[in-house]
């Protein structure tokens, strides 16, 4: 019989294995941005609300879902930008992270066509638990029914840390490229002081640029390169945004150092200040034969409330609508 600390350890490993690293990681996606890097914070100038949710392994009855909200905005009298983010990761009805913060980045013109951002985010990170209904695997038998015990309850209390991370956006005419470093202060979610329990740092690399196409130069290609690494795990994106004034589709194969090849495909409709998005990411090749085909959908908006008189004093970039 598995002791229940035992238990515990097992369960966490699974939610580990479920969402491909000790955090939700969202992707190749601008959408989502801020929240990796916070020198994209007015990097749109404009003030941009942001709403998305995210569907993972739709179809296989997980419950995996997320929530995600941001608001971030050019400001003149700091020179620079500020953001504000929440989300709510919702892992199975068992596993429960929410997410909040606050960004800052400073903008600063380097050359006649470049300017730097260099960005700053803090933040808590909640982890709250309910183990009321969770089944175990030494709960379950040789023919698949589950056996609950009476005697045995599973109990564990929510936990509350702090986090920084910071990172910086390079603009240079029509490219732009980025890094990121998060969890500098590497928080321990599980509270028992080892190394396994602390969030690994997770380092991000975007890479984009912008050339028109067309005889009217009305069609913009925007080739994209995104990394990610945390802990053991690393991830590489290549792929690229075909956009108009009104519509963009966008394409990208991610891989994974799990022998793994996903792809993400999605599209965008613009109607003045509203703009609606959506992403479907499937895996084509994988070194687990459990891993679904259908890996998440996303779905959201961007609304923008407050203009920014650009001008001479910002520098503004148009994120590949992906």
């Amino acid at each position: 019989m598995i002791s229940r600390q035992g238990k515990i350890f097992i369960f966490l490993m699974f939610c580990t294995f479920c969402t491909s690293g000790q955090e939700t990681g969202y992707g190749p996606d601008y959408q989502t941005i801020i929240i990796n890097n916070p020198a994209f914070a007015g990097s749109e100038g404009d003030g941009i609300l942001k709403l998305s949710y995210l569907n993972f392994y739709p179809g296989n009855g997980y419950n995996l879902h997320s929530v995600f909200f941001s608001y971030d905005v050019f400001i003149p009298a700091i020179h620079g930008g500020a953001g504000i983010f929440l989300t709510d990761d919702y892992l199975g009805g068992i596993v429960n992270d929410m997410r909040g913060g606050f960004s800052y980045s400073y903008h600063l013109q380097t050359g006649k066509r470049i300017y730097i951002n260099g960005g700053l985010t803090a933040s808590f990170y909640h982890r709250g638990f309910n183990l009321g209904n969770a089944v175990l695997p030494d709960q379950i038998d040789s023919y698949g029914n589950v056996s609950l015990s009476a005697g045995e309850v599973l109990e564990r209390e929510g936990r509350t840390v702090l986090d920084i991370g910071t990172g910086f956006l390079v603009m240079a005419d029509k490219i732009f490229g980025a890094v990121s470093v998060n969890h500098l202060a590497a928080p321990d979610l599980e509270s028992s002081g080892t190394m396994d329990s602390q969030l690994k740092r997770k380092y991000q690399v975007n890479l984009a640029g912008e050339f028109l196409a067309g005889r009217q130069k009305r069609i913009v290609i925007r080739p994209v390169i995104f990394f990610e690494n945390q802990g053991n795990y690393t991830s590489l994106g290549s792929g690229g945004v075909l956009e108009n004034k009104l519509l963009s589709f966008s394409g990208i194969v991610i891989m994974q150092n799990e022998k793994k090849i996903d792809i993400q495909t999605g599209f965008t409709v613009k109607t003045g200040m509203l703009t609606i998005f959506y992403n479907y990411r499937f895996n084509i090749s994988s070194g687990s034969s459990i891993l679904p085909f259908s890996l998440l959908h996303q779905t959201g908006l961007a609304l923008r409330l407050q203009g920014v008189e650009k001008r001479n004093i910002i520098n503004t970039i148009n994120y590949p609508k992906m």
